[in-house]
């Protein structure tokens, strides 16, 4: 076989690189390991909320407490759905999950994802600046199971969580099409007495 000339040889070391940029970059849509790249619509609205990793729904006063028996459970999920996003925020801000909580929070097919978005990220030299801005709610709730469930519905804003690269700081563009905002469904687990992130969603549809 003929050998490729040191330009050739350089270029497709340059194409190689770039799509393990590319990769990284989708990677990081929503976090987990929640890319989109792949739904298409249009992204109409820009969040006027402040970009940060806790849900924006203000907690259940006394009275609804009073009305819904199950308020405190899901005062429960949702506080651990809001910890799984702060310790999955900073894992892609450093390109490393280690250095977080997150198998506190997640297990399963969420923190696999989470794993293997976070080294996509080493491997293209990027991270993440910002957050995302949550607006969940507990869709579906059963106590009376001998592992107990919950559903979580939330309408994630991703357009303030940017992709920049680790070295420079330079902003890496999203892939085509991507949805800034869009909804998710996120299914948990009560293990002992933390309720545990095990999969989340994205739907192909704005919110």
């Amino acid at each position: 076989m003929t050998a490729l000339p040191s330009s050739a040889r350089s270029a497709a070391r340059d194409g190689r690189k770039d799509r393990i940029a590319r990769y990284g970059a989708m990677a990081i849509a929503v976090g987990v390991a929640l890319s989109v790249s792949s739904c298409s619509g249009d992204d109409k609205e820009e969040s006027k909320q402040s970009s940060t990793p806790a849900a924006s729904s203000p907690e259940p006063s006394k009275s609804s407490a009073n009305s819904d028996p199950q308020a405190a459970d899901k005062r429960d999920v949702l506080a651990a759905y809001r910890s799984y996003w702060s310790e999955q925020v900073k894992a892609y801000s450093k390109a490393n999950v280690e250095a977080t909580d997150l198998d506190k929070y997640a297990s399963a097919d969420a923190l696999g994802r989470a794993r293997s978005d976070v080294l996509s990220l080493q491997k293209a030299g990027v991270i993440a600046k910002g957050a995302p801005v949550n607006h969940p709610e507990v869709s579906d709730l059963d106590m009376d199971r001998q592992v107990p469930q919950a559903t979580v519905t939330d309408c994630l804003d991703v357009s303030k969580w940017t992709r920049v690269k680790k070295k420079t700081g330079e902003t890496v563009a999203s892939p085509k099409g991507q949805l800034k905002k869009y909804t998710a469904t996120i299914n948990t687990e009560k293990w002992g007495k933390q309720w545990m992130i095990l999969k989340v969603t994205p739907k192909p549809r704005s919110c």
